[in-house]
């Protein structure tokens, strides 16, 4: 659905995109992470063909930005972070006028601007003033006007910015719908949690290099260089900590102390210290590990492997291009 080829493009001596390779299917929601000013803008600019690059080429479904740029227009949906909205109209009377200027005429126009009202949940709105609008409602409105072409494509740049916590929980499953609906979508931020549970690919951009691109879990998978666990026992921690580098699996043990509050306070007062274990790279069993500690008379209050999301893996796959 979407394949670019090196696409580049400059200002003066600034490298906004540099040979971005990109290729997304149908039904894939592509998650593009990276800071403010890091290219993603610009690249999702030039697929939808509102920039010229200045090298390399883009095919969306198959149809050349050079060449037939019109027809890619009216299989995309751009969605920029900041759009403008008329006061003077209703939330119907804006859905119409735009409806129109995609040639949607006749009785069917009023139907799937009832169509996208309801997808993005508001119907309730359709005779508000669209000035009226809280800055959530208004994206969602940006959304539906996004929509009304049946765009095959969806490029969102910032979907979710500026928005309070309800409004971007609300945005995220209105992303989760479209992914069901097989649509090929780019949706950009640079908050990462916003994208942790919609995305099925992420990309990860710094000063215009794409840095990582693939499945979330080949992502994660990459950027968890060695396991490492989260290990509390009753007892001396230090004792069990000293078992535990003993073993050959384990690489390090760094032990933490804990701000003493009340919900960490165990039973005899005293704040439990946190065992911070990290294992060899390439290591996937330590199964030895409870066994070992039981087998010392020590008791475990916890036993959990370290999560790895989206923040830790970019912040550990970038290291070293931010400077």
């Amino acid at each position: 659905m979407i394949e670019t080829r090196k696409l580049t493009k400059t200002y003066g001596r600034l490298i906004a995109a540099n040979e971005i390779n990109l290729k997304l299917e149908e039904g894939d929601v592509f998650g593009f992470i990276g800071p403010n000013g890091s290219g993603k803008t610009t690249t999702m600019r030039m697929i939808a063909t509102l920039l010229n690059p200045d090298y390399g080429e883009c095919y969306v479904c198959g149809k050349s930005i050079y060449t037939h740029p019109e027809e890619i227009r009216r299989l995309v949906g751009f969605m920029p972070d900041f759009f403008g909205v008329y006061d003077d109209m209703t939330v119907m009377e804006y859905l119409e006028f735009f409806a129109a200027t995609y040639r949607i005429n006749g009785p069917g126009r009023r139907k799937v601007c009832e169509e996208k009202l309801e997808l993005v949940d508001m119907s309730f709105k359709r005779d508000a003033m669209v000035n009226q609008l809280s800055r959530g409602q208004t994206q969602r409105i940006g959304l539906a006007r996004t929509l009304l072409h049946e765009p095959q494509v969806l490029l969102l740049d910032e979907p979710a910015s500026g928005l309070d916590p309800r409004a971007r929980i609300e945005i995220r499953q209105l992303l989760k719908r479209l992914g069901e609906m097989n649509k090929t979508v780019i949706v950009s931020s640079h908050i990462l949690p916003e994208l942790a549970d919609v995305c099925t690919r992420v990309g990860m951009i710094e000063k215009g290099v794409m840095q990582v691109d693939g499945y979330v879990n080949e992502v994660m998978q990459k950027a968890r260089q060695a396991i490492i666990l989260h290990i509390q026992v009753t007892g001396d921690t230090e004792a069990a900590a000293k078992i535990l580098e003993q073993l050959d699996v384990v690489e390090s043990v760094d032990i933490v102390q804990p701000v003493a509050t009340p919900r960490l306070l165990s039973r005899s007062g005293v704040a439990s210290p946190t065992m911070h274990v990290r294992l060899h790279p390439n290591t996937d069993d330590y199964s030895d590990l409870p066994s070992a500690l039981i087998n010392a008379g020590h008791h475990l209050k916890l036993f959990r492997e370290e999560e790895v999301n989206l923040e830790t893996a970019f912040m550990e796959l970038t290291k070293g291009t931010q400077q």
